[in-house]
């Protein structure tokens, strides 16, 4: 049974989360959290198979907590849940930070679930990458992240990542996490 985190501010989003998977056997909410502290928190007494995360109302620290998940030791698969996730640029982000799926919250709830699975098994629900949101991405990161840009958008593991720029994971995250909020603005001006 694949155990989930939910963090969302809005308490009737959590508590849909909870009622719409209580009959499905394969997938238990163990955790919800209406803050990235209190996400923070839960992630230290648990060790959850997936968390489901809404990064538009935690800025881009919520990206930044995903790839720190990504590269944790327990890993877990992260779901991008947001009522944005038609913006462009938003799922450049998502790849960037490590997230393992992308979900509109006013997708039918079928989807969600549907994203739960595959990615609790693995796989991956991200859209395709838009070439006009790469291109504005690759004008707004520094030159030299120009590689770093290209593998992460194309989903290479960040330890492969690592070894082909020779850079140690910590600088690797550091480059990442001063990248993020560069891509932000894609968000409002890529289109």
């Amino acid at each position: 049974m694949l155990e989930l985190i939910c963090v969302d501010p809005h308490p009737a989003v959590r508590a849909g989360v909870e009622y719409l998977l209580r009959d499905d056997e394969r997938v238990r909410l163990v955790a919800s959290a209406d803050s990235l502290a209190a996400a923070m928190d839960l992630l230290a007494s648990h060790l959850p198979d997936i968390v489901l995360i809404d990064p538009e109302w935690l800025t881009a620290d919520a990206l930044t907590i995903c790839r720190r998940l990504k590269t944790a030791p327990s890993k877990p698969g992260v779901v991008v849940y947001t009522a944005l996730a038609k913006e462009p640029g938003l799922a450049l982000q998502a790849r960037i930070a490590g997230a393992d799926g992308l979900v509109d919250k006013a997708a039918p709830i079928e989807t969600l679930v549907d994203a739960v699975h595959t990615v609790g098994a693995g796989g991956i629900t991200l859209p395709p990458l838009d070439p006009v949101v790469m291109e504005a991405a690759a004008q707004r990161v520094d030159p030299q992240d120009l590689a770093l840009l290209a593998m992460l958008a194309d989903r290479t593991p960040p330890e492969d990542v690592a070894a082909t720029l020779r850079l140690d994971p910590r600088g690797l995250g550091r480059r990442v996490e001063r990248m993020l909020p560069r891509l932000r603005t894609l968000r409002r001006h890529a289109a």
